[in-house]
């Protein structure tokens, strides 16, 4: 049995976003040393003991920021941790994986090719995690790929109440089918109705031939929902296929910003009006343009976090049992307020940006002293 206390560490991934963590739930990271030496062997150690702790190791598998690494190498800094972990007697140990790389390898859709979703699974179990928490994964039976618990969180809520707060009007929410069970949740919440685009990839390329568009969009907003944009060559051939059916004007929101290789400049060379995204992934510098927004997803982990050490449940995150995700928590640093939004006291669009505390537009402020 693991004891009454938990403790939160991360790598090189995003270390930002796990220190946000730690500020909402009032504690300091702990101790630990992730690097590479010259030969580019990783080495790990933790520098405190952790005998019998409930430990969460916050890593997502993505590229860091400053550019020192990449996928590969936060993959395998996630497991090195586990391992040095579960060597040092932890009691019990989540893997906090907000981003999940390799999430679109999960079936053999050509011949000879890897499940590549899986063979990470693996190692993540075979490692020593006892628990996997993780955002809106490519698919939600990636779940099935990992024999031990996993929470799959979802940043629907969190990117919907942005939407609501705009008060924007003749709505229509448009997504893929991969993702529209989701968004139809996504919808809903907006009362907007929902459109579909019938897309279909090309080969292996990181771009998809857009088929068809289903649904009324003639003379309405769009929203463009989907999990995550990478070089977003789909994204703006979604835009460009809006745009011919009549669409007025352009969001679009995904819960993980890659923007990988020509990403920014497609964007900007769109006619897309904001692309809204979390901090799952971080941006780097040169990424962070005023067109995108980057809503922190740091509360509702940490309210996981809190809920998985203490048996509670984590699916009524997402349920009318709390007002975690009926609330928007506007969050930033430590600093909390509330925008309900089951108040006829919502803010204007101005008052939307000012109030949203957890929300980044362009070059984001630096961050306050750990305390």
């Amino acid at each position: 049995m693991y004891a009454d206390q938990f403790q939160i560490y991360h790598g090189n991934a995003n270390p930002d976003l796990s220190r946000k963590i730690c500020r909402y739930l009032g504690i300091d990271p702990g101790p630990i040393d992730v690097f590479k030496f010259a030969n580019d062997n990783i080495f790990v150690k933790i520098l405190e003991n952790v005998r019998e702790k409930d430990v969460f190791i916050v890593q997502p598998t993505c590229n860091p920021a400053d550019g020192r690494g990449d996928v590969n190498q936060s993959i395998m800094e996630l497991l090195i941790m586990i391992d040095a972990f579960k060597r040092a007697s932890a009691g019990r140990i989540t893997a906090v994986v907000p981003y999940y790389a390799y999430g679109r390898s999960d079936k053999k859709d050509q011949p000879r090719v890897p499940i590549t979703a899986r063979l990470v699974a693996d190692m993540i179990s075979v490692a020593g995690a006892d628990r996997v928490v993780t955002m809106d994964l490519h698919q939600g039976q990636i779940q099935g790929f990992f024999n031990i618990p996993v929470d799959e969180l979802t940043a629907v809520h969190i990117l919907s109440n942005y939407f609501k707060h705009k008060k924007l009007d003749d709505l229509v929410v448009v997504t893929d089918l991969g993702f529209a069970k989701r968004a139809r949740t996504f919808a809903e919440m907006l009362e907007a109705p929902l459109a579909i685009i019938e897309k279909r990839r090309v080969g292996n390329l990181d771009r998809a031939e857009l088929m068809n568009v289903i649904g009324d969009v003639r003379g309405k907003r769009a929203i463009i929902v989907d999990d995550e944009v990478d070089t977003a060559g789909t994204l703006t051939e979604t835009v460009h296929a809006l745009e011919r059916e009549g669409v007025t004007e352009i969001y679009a929101c995904a819960t993980h910003g890659l923007l990988s290789g020509p990403a920014v400049e497609r964007i900007e060379a769109s006619g897309l009006r904001e692309l809204v995204l979390t901090d799952t992934v971080p941006l780097a510098p040169a990424k962070r343009i005023p067109r995108i927004t980057t809503l922190s997803i740091a509360p509702l982990i940490g309210e996981a976090i809190k809920r998985i050490h203490r048996g509670e449940s984590v699916g009524a995150l997402f349920s009318s049992e709390v007002e975690f995700t009926q609330e928007m928590l506007l969050w930033e640093d430590g600093v909390a307020r509330k925008l309900d939004t089951r108040d006829s006291g919502i803010p204007v669009d101005g008052e939307v940006a000012a109030a949203f505390a957890g929300a980044s537009a362009g070059p984001v402020a630096e961050e306050a002293p750990d305390r």
